[in-house]
C-alpha cells in the first residue's frame, strides 16, 4: 500500500453561498433559505466534482447557516485525487451547491430565494457565485477542528 493511498482523507471549510449577493444567473439567496432542508436532512450530503453526481468525490460533514451564508466542512475520500491536489494546490477554490427552489419571489432583476432543497455541494472551477469560495484546507487532525479555523468573513 502506498504512503498516498494510507493517507488521511483531506479536508475542507467554505462557504457554498453567501446571503444577499446576486450570483452570475442573478439569483439572490435570503437567510433561512437553507433552513428547511438542513433540518428535514436525514443522510450525508455528497460533495461532487462539477455538479457530476457520477464524480462523487467525498461527503460533507458539517453545513449551516451562519450571518454570511452557507458553511461548509467537507471531507474528500482520497487525499491523493486530483480534487485534492488541485485543493492544495490552491488551484481550485470554488464551490456551489445542487438545489431546488421551493419558495422564491421573480424581481426586476433576480430572483429571490426564500426556501431551498439542497441535494449536494460541488467543488467547481467556475461558481456562479463569485465568493462562494473553499478558505481551509486541511488534513484531519485530532488537536484541531476545521470548523474552528475557518474564518468568520473573508
Amino acid at each position: 500500500m502506498s504512503a498516498a493511498s494510507n493517507a488521511a482523507p483531506l479536508r475542507f471549510a467554505g462557504y457554498a453561498a453567501l446571503f444577499g449577493k446576486p450570483d452570475a444567473a442573478r439569483d439572490v439567496i435570503l437567510p433561512g433559505a437553507f433552513r428547511r432542508t438542513l433540518t428535514e436532512r436525514r443522510f450525508k450530503l455528497p460533495v461532487f466534482w462539477q455538479h457530476r453526481p457520477e464524480m462523487r468525490i467525498g461527503w460533507v460533514e458539517t453545513i449551516g447557516e451562519d450571518e454570511r451564508g452557507l458553511r461548509v466542512v467537507a471531507r474528500l475520500d482520497r487525499s491523493e485525487s486530483r480534487a485534492a491536489k488541485m485543493l492544495t494546490a490552491g488551484s481550485l477554490t470554488g464551490l456551489s451547491f445542487g438545489y431546488r427552489a421551493r419558495q422564491f419571489r421573480n424581481e426586476a432583476r433576480h430572483r429571490i430565494l426564500a426556501d431551498v432543497e439542497l441535494f449536494e455541494i460541488s467543488l467547481v472551477s467556475h461558481p456562479l457565485q463569485h465568493g462562494a469560495r473553499v478558505h481551509l484546507v486541511a488534513p484531519p487532525r485530532s488537536d484541531r477542528d476545521t470548523a474552528a479555523v475557518l474564518p468568520a468573513h473573508s
